[in-house]
């Protein structure tokens, strides 16, 4: 379970970075480095990036 706790949180810190710089510079890296939407790719990261998230949701809830 560290793993993919530890898996979780690098990729929740992806995400906030890349919300950040995209609120701030309106620069969105994963699409501009892995094609957002329209990739593949890019897709399967914004989803995993949504799926950490909600580990991290549930694991903050029941431990």
């Amino acid at each position: 379970m560290r793993i993919i706790t530890a898996l979780a949180s690098i990729l929740i810190i992806l995400g906030a970075l890349n919300w950040g710089i995209y609120g701030c510079l309106k620069v969105d890296l994963i699409a501009n480095y892995f094609g957002g939407n329209k990739n593949p790719v890019g897709r399967a990261l914004y989803c995993s990036i949504g799926l950490a998230g909600v580990y991290a949701l549930l694991y903050v809830i029941f431990t």
